[in-house]
Parts: C-alpha cells; structure tokens; sequence
C-alpha cells in the first residue's frame, strides 16, 4: 500500500515531533481524525503529564488528551527510536533567536538528526517551525538524502508553518487555512493529503521556500503596523493627542485601513521573532531590509517609554521611581492567556527594577515567573496589596479585571492598553 492510500485510508501511524503550543494541538486534530499518533519530546515531564491524561496547554483539554491515550490513539514518549515505526512526522519544535538577533536553529538540527537515523521509505517529514527561507531544502534536505534515500520517491519533504494563536476562541487549529510547500510535486500532493484529512483548508504552494516566506510576511506585516501606531503614539503624546480616539476613528473607513494598536512593545512566540529571521536572511542575500529594522527598532523601544511614563506618573505625586512600590498587572504577552515568551511586561519590570523601583506583579494566568536571577509570585489584587503600591503599570489586558476599581485604590496608574478609554482622571497616563 502506497503512503497516499495508508493516509487516505487512516492507515497511516502519524508523528510529531514537539509536543508544545503548536504539536500538541496538532495531534489532537490528527486523533479526531481517526490517525494513530506518536508524540516525541525531549521534556520526561511533559510526556509524564501527558500519559496521565493532563494537558498543559489551554486551548487543548486534559479530557481531550486523557480520552485519546486511554483509546490508544495518543502515544507521548521520549524514546525517539520509535520514530522508525511512523509513516509520518511533524516537525514543531522552537525556533528562538540568539542575543545577536541571529535564527537559532539548533532545535530543527536536533530533530533532523534524529528523523536522519530512522529514516525509511516511504516516510513523510513536514517542518512547521518558524524559520528562514531555504531552511528547508538548504538544512533538511541533504541530511535526509545524505541517507541514500531519494526525495519524491522514497522519502517526501515539505515545509507548511505553524499559525496557532493561543486563546484565540473563534480560530485554532483546525479552522485555520494550512499552507505547505513540496519539495517536489509528488511532496505536495502527500503533504497536502495528510494535513486534509484534519483541517478544514489546505493551500498549496509551490515550494517550501514560498511557504517559509508566509509566515515571516504575515507577522513581519503585523510588526511594521504596530511599529507604525507605536511611532504614532509617541507622536501624538507631543502633540497632546489621544492617539487611541485616533485609531478608533480612522477604524470608521470601510476600506483601505485596518486598525492595530500601541502598547508596551511586542510580545509572544512569532511577532518579536519572525522579522528578525527576514532581516537576518535578506543580509545574507545582500539586501538590507530597513523597513523592517525600523519596525523592530520601534517596538524594541517601548518598554523604555512606557518606565518614562512610569516615572512621569510617579513624580506628578512627588515620588521618585527609586523607591516606589510598582505593580506590574499583566505580565502574559497577550491577554486572557498564560504564554510570557516575549512578553514586553518583562523587560518593562527589569527596567523598572534598574530604576529602583520595587516592583511586583499579578497575573491570574501567571502564578509564578522568572526574571534574570530571581523567582517572582504573583500578588493577589486586593484592598491590602493596592495600599502599598504607588503606581500601577496596565501591561496585559486581561478580561475580568476592574481597572476603574484599581484606579480608584491607587495614587496613579499607567494604562499602556487602553483599559480605562472613558477616564479622564488626572491619576492616569496612558500611552
């Protein structure tokens, strides 16, 4: 039976690798398709959680994991010698940036390397990772064909990136269109068979290296907007106007404008990231991507001004930064949502704490958090913790919170994220 049929058929033992905010909910999707799946990662503990029925993840149920590891669809494990036994796999592991802003992909070298030694025909393997155009048929590639196996023939490569937004209700994985890219036509048409057994919508392209270039243009497009309304709201604190009315006004044009909003800087696993991994490629192409430094130049800046705004605040009560007791409400890169990779509400604490301030946090998402050597716990937002705090700094807006009851408790507050849009109290500043 070819590969195509065994898919087609349900045959097929699928695998990912990476079992994170992008694999798992992947495997849960191939599950409820009626696919036998194996999920390999390196973390004991994840995979230990996992067997037990208990999910990690918000977006994915524990009932969900426990039902498909008790029907024996599921198989979480560490030993990678297991993946001679898939016909497919998933690559979704992490794709950071090194400090030098350079792609690190160390992890997709591991994972290869470890695809690389089980090896067999016929195998599907389908990177997801972020990463740099050429990634795929420049650093996979040869070490796949290194083992005498053919592309297209005996083996099938392609590359389809990963579009999850943690806590987004209305779109996850399986109503989110999927991009792949073969890298040869009978590549494709296997890859775009897989991911259509799943997800709703599949959109093929013709290469890898197109694929690869979707996902960095689509954020990279988000990154310069936001570098825009960022720069523009500097602009307008000059000017003395309320950028937010601004926006929401411009908002009013059925065409040709779509609205994005300033805050304290970018945060989260692919918008802080994704431009670097373009800029970092268009230099080795010799093309220098000055657009979209500048966006990343912007938005880097932002933390910085909103510990400005934070020391305006604090010395329009006759307080010094040094000194003060700050609290930090939000620290989740996006609200609603437990994920603070990237999040700005870290650098803006670290900053804060350079000052002099002492600075604290709450997050209901966020029990606890590590900043440079230390360990951090969230405060509970009461009448007692508000009483010895001298400005409150909005980094996160999460639902459920009353920001009029907080602004009520404290001397000043700092919206960086237009909680309290109808206030005109004299205590808050706003970006």
């Amino acid at each position: 039976m070819t590969l195509l049929a065994k898919i087609e058929s349900r045959e097929a033992h699928l695998g990912v690798l990476g079992l994170g905010y992008v694999g798992l909910p992947l495997v849960m999707e191939f599950c409820k398709a009626g696919f036998k799946v194996t999920g390999f990662d390196v973390d004991a503990a994840r995979v230990g959680e996992l067997r037990d029925g208990v999910s990690y993840i918000k977006d994915v149920p524990s009932a969900e994991v426990d039902r498909f590891v008790k029907e024996g669809l599921f198989r979480p494990t560490t030993d990678f010698d297991l993946l001679s036994e898939v016909d497919t796999v998933n690559i979704c592991v992490p794709t950071p940036l090194r400090k030098t802003k350079d792609p690190d992909v160390s992890y997709i070298v591991q994972a290869v390397s470890e695809i690389k030694e089980r090896l067999h025909a016929p195998q599907l393997v389908l990177l997801e990772s972020t990463t740099y155009p050429g990634t795929t048929v420049e650093l996979v590639l040869p070490e796949l064909e290194a083992t005498g196996l053919k592309v297209g023939e005996d083996f099938f490569l392609g590359f389809s990136p990963e579009r999850v937004d943690p806590g987004n209700p209305q779109y996850q994985t399986k109503n989110i269109p999927k991009v792949v890219g073969g890298v040869t036509p009978a590549c494709s048409e296997v890859a775009k068979a897989l991911y259509s057994t799943s997800i709703d919508t599949v959109v093929p392209v013709s290469s890898p290296q197109v694929a690869e270039m979707v996902k960095l243009l689509e954020n990279t497009y988000r990154s310069v907007n936001i570098g825009l309304v960022n720069e523009l709201a500097l602009m307008c604190n000059k000017m003395d106007i309320n950028v937010w009315e601004v926006i929401d006004a411009a908002a009013t044009k059925p065409f040709g404008f779509m609205p994005f909003y300033p805050g304290p800087g970018l945060g989260g696993h692919c918008i802080p990231v994704d431009p670097f991994y373009l800029s970092w490629k268009a230099r080795a192409s010799g093309f220098e991507a000055r657009f979209i430094e500048l966006a990343g130049v912007v938005n880097g800046s932002m933390p910085d001004y909103v510990g400005t705004l934070v020391s305006q605040a604090l010395n329009n009560i006759e307080r010094s930064v040094r000194g003060s007791r700050v609290l930090a409400l939000g620290v989740a890169y996006k609200s609603d949502i437990d994920d603070v990779r990237e999040s700005p509400a870290l650098d803006v604490i670290e900053i804060l704490r350079r000052m002099g301030a002492d600075v604290v946090y709450h997050d209901p998402y966020v029990s606890s958090l590590r900043i440079e050597d230390s360990t951090m716990e969230s405060v509970p937002l009461n009448d007692e913790t508000l009483s010895g705090v001298h400005c409150v700094v909005v980094t996160t807006a999460h639902k459920g919170i009353d920001y009029e009851w907080v602004l009520s408790k404290v001397p000043t507050l700092v919206d960086t994220r237009n909680c309290l849009p109808h206030s005109n109290d004299p205590k808050l500043l706003r970006i």
